[in-house]
């Protein structure tokens, strides 16, 4: 019995392949790919003065691995706008009177953070606050020894010009206890960080519901095609379909139609049960949520008949399609944002498809933008569809 499983494995070379390399993806997902530190978040700075400080601060937002920066501009508006766009995760914005010492204003730095990406903004926010906290404290510093120094300098010429005159002790304390409390109320204001939030508080299960809802519709579709034409298939009741006047193009497009319709009842059911259970607001449009979600099934509805298309079996097709699917969940940012993935995962999740099905529906439910402001998401997911349709009716065999 053993020899005969063996043979049977060893003639669906597929199966054979999945059984080996499926491991091997999950487990190197899992080791180096999950959870980690974020790290290399994109930020862009801004800059409007020069001097020793900024130069400073620079430095060491340069030297922190959380930061990529992608820029230092001198316009805060366009660096508010990077964030908007989706360029980068937050602008930092340095006051026009960050290197004025001589000033006794806090200088107000200010971090305009994409909110709709909860674990980056929940990752730079303590981060940026504790940099720009011991930079306080250094440029505090400073300030107190100019200040002394002043002090010491006026006291000397003082005592000069007015050897004679005498002085009540108790003044004096009071003004040098008086000069050390506004001394280190300074230390404690010289830098005044501000967070914009530009999305405003969003929760996790808010960044997690969009993904998930595709992240269904997709595994939904691809093992309900699996049933629908790989598992007809092996039951023969495709063959016996075949056996009427049927074209392969009415099989086809009737298996597509209704498995669209159902995803699409499933996905509608989903957004209200987060609405209920969740209360998640949809800031966007419904409509365009609904459309998204279409556009997703009817990606991986093709993905799916892609792949059913030249196997007999159920159990062969789901063996194929599970190296794709699992590792899509993870790289494609349903539970992580894409930064904390290695770079090499990092540049595969821009091959897959669901990444740009979650980035868009995350921009219409968190963000409420447009299709304007989506639409290389939908080209792409468009194009996989397109693709991957043709590549499984021209596969398709109906001799199988």
């Amino acid at each position: 019995m053993i020899k005969k499983d063996l043979m049977v494995l060893w003639r669906h070379k597929p199966r054979l392949l999945s059984i080996i390399l499926f491991p091997i993806i999950m487990i190197t997902l899992f080791g180096y790919g999950m959870g980690g530190t974020l790290d290399n978040i994109p930020i862009v700075v801004v800059e409007q003065s020069n001097g020793p400080i900024t130069d400073q601060t620079l430095d060491a937002l340069k030297s922190m691995s959380i930061y990529d920066i992608k820029g230092i501009i001198s316009d805060p508006d366009k660096g508010k706008e990077m964030v908007e766009s989706g360029q980068v995760k937050a602008a930092i914005i340095l006051p026009s009177n960050y290197d004025n010492l001589t000033t006794n204003q806090p200088q107000s730095v200010v971090m305009y953070v994409d909110s709709s990406d909860q674990m980056a903004s929940q990752a730079l926010i303590p981060a940026t606050q504790a940099l720009f906290s011991k930079i306080s404290s250094q440029v505090g510093l400073e300030k107190m020894q100019m200040n002394n120094s002043g002090s010491t300098a006026e006291s000397s010429q003082s005592a000069s010009n007015q050897s004679g005159i005498q002085v009540n002790t108790s003044q004096v304390d009071s003004a040098q206890n008086g000069g050390i409390v506004a001394s280190f109320q300074n230390l404690a204001n010289t830098v005044n960080f501000q967070i914009d939030k530009i999305y405003g508080d969003i929760k996790y299960i808010d960044f997690l519901v969009p993904a998930v809802l595709a992240m269904t519709v997709m595994m939904s579709c691809m093992m309900g095609m699996g049933e629908s034409i790989a598992g007809e298939r092996e039951r023969g009741e495709l063959a016996r379909l075949f056996m009427t006047p049927t074209s392969v193009s009415t099989v086809v497009g009737g298996k597509i139609i209704s498995k669209l319709v159902i995803e699409t009842g499933r996905a509608l059911v989903l957004i209200i049960a987060a609405v209920i259970l969740f209360g998640i607001i949809i800031k966007g449009s419904m409509g365009l949520t609904l459309l998204l979600l279409v556009l997703t099934a009817l990606c991986f509805v093709g993905f799916g008949m892609m792949v059913s298309a030249r196997v007999s079996t159920q159990e062969d097709y789901v063996q194929m399609v599970m190296p794709f699917t699992m590792p899509m969940m993870f790289v494609s940012g349903v539970f992580y944002p894409v930064e904390t993935m290695p770079w090499i995962f990092q540049k595969i999740a821009y091959i897959v498809p669901l990444t740009y099905a979650n980035d868009a529906l995350r921009s219409v439910m968190l963000k409420g933008v447009g299709m304007g402001a989506i639409w290389l998401d939908i080209a792409v997911l468009a194009g996989f569809t397109i693709l991957f349709f043709a590549l499984g009716v021209r596969n398709f065999d109906r001799d199988i």
